[in-house]
């Protein structure tokens, strides 16, 4: 397997996504009829990244409707089937034996820091969903939260880093690497807007 693999991975990994946004699950359902999509609109421009944002969840206003919890939930949802994807892409890369020394021991740490982002994402989706207002732990819920997911973006920043530190140069694997990591923090980064918008006006 050559280098270039990087390019055709990345290519995959944008498939992946858009496979995500589009298609049918058991939690997130599109309609075939017009629904407004104001709400998530406007709460995407809250964010740091409104057009990825509305691209992504817009599709889904028939299961957010006015619920900032369940926009959370279904940004949850998006960030981390996209987060599990792309775990699995740098897994391969990992094995890929055209790497160089430094490019593969940053991958390796890729690995193992998206795997973390993973654990987060998945801890915080079965947490939000026991959230109740009223309860006497809401707002520790609330805290661990907001916790966890920030953990996971600091996580994938911690990736970024390494490909900063241990490899020298734009080669096309770091190129890749960054770019992948960049899209997932992305998306935790919209995530985190919105499990913060929740915890403000649950």
């Amino acid at each position: 397997m050559k280098i270039t693999l990087a390019f055709s991975l990345y290519q995959i990994l944008v498939v992946c996504i858009l496979i995500l946004s589009f298609n049918k699950t058991c939690c997130l359902t599109t309609s075939n009829h017009p629904i407004s999509t104001s709400f998530i609109t406007k709460s995407c421009h809250t964010t740091l990244y409104p057009h990825l944002c509305n691209a992504t969840l817009a599709k889904y206003a028939k299961v957010v409707k006015k619920s900032p919890k369940r926009l959370a939930i279904t940004a949850l949802l998006v960030t981390l089937k996209t987060t599990r994807s792309a775990s699995e892409i740098l897994k391969k890369l990992s094995r890929n034996g055209a790497l160089k020394r430094g490019e593969k021991a940053a991958v390796v740490e890729c690995v193992e820091e998206v795997g973390d982002a993973v654990y987060e994402l998945r801890r915080t989706l079965k947490e939000i969903n026991h959230t109740r207002k009223g309860r006497p732990n809401f707002e520790l819920q609330i805290n661990d939260l907001q916790t966890w997911v920030s953990a996971a973006l600091t996580d994938e920043d911690t990736c970024m880093d390494d490909f900063t530190f241990t490899t020298q140069g734009q080669g096309k694997i770091k190129i890749f690497v960054r770019r992948l990591v960049l899209t997932l923090a992305h998306f935790s980064s919209i995530a985190l807007s919105f499990v913060n918008n929740f915890a403000a006006l649950a």
